[in-house]
């Protein structure tokens, strides 16, 4: 509960500071991407100031989330390896359990103590 609380105070004043952000810094800015002519450029950008800044953030966000996805995909690679190879070995674990007669979900049992009260 008090934990809910913390965050909706905290996401309040961060909509909060926004708010007052985006009020603050209304004026529209000009854009130019055109870097040849500087006095009557080709593509041009104009939009308030707030607009700008806040598609910049949310584009380094996305950005920095796409960077993080594919460094961290040789992890999730070996994970689905060793995810197969624990599959292929408790499928051949089961295969000889089978053979012996035995049931692997007799031998492998999982004891789970009660919850201390």
């Amino acid at each position: 509960m008090i934990r809910k609380t913390l965050t909706a105070l905290a996401l309040i004043l961060v909509a909060l500071v926004l708010i007052s952000f985006a009020v603050a810094n209304r004026q529209i800015v000009s854009v130019s991407f055109d870097p040849f002519d500087q006095v009557n450029p080709a593509l041009v950008l104009s939009q308030p100031m707030y607009l700008l800044v806040f598609a910049l953030l949310i584009g380094g966000v996305v950005l920095g989330g796409c960077a993080a996805w594919l460094r961290q995909a040789q992890w999730r690679s070996r994970a689905r390896r060793a995810e197969a190879q624990v599959n292929a070995l408790r499928a051949q674990l089961n295969d000889q359990s089978n053979a012996a007669g035995n049931s692997l979900d007799e031998r492998l049992r999982l004891i789970v103590p009660p919850p201390a009260a």
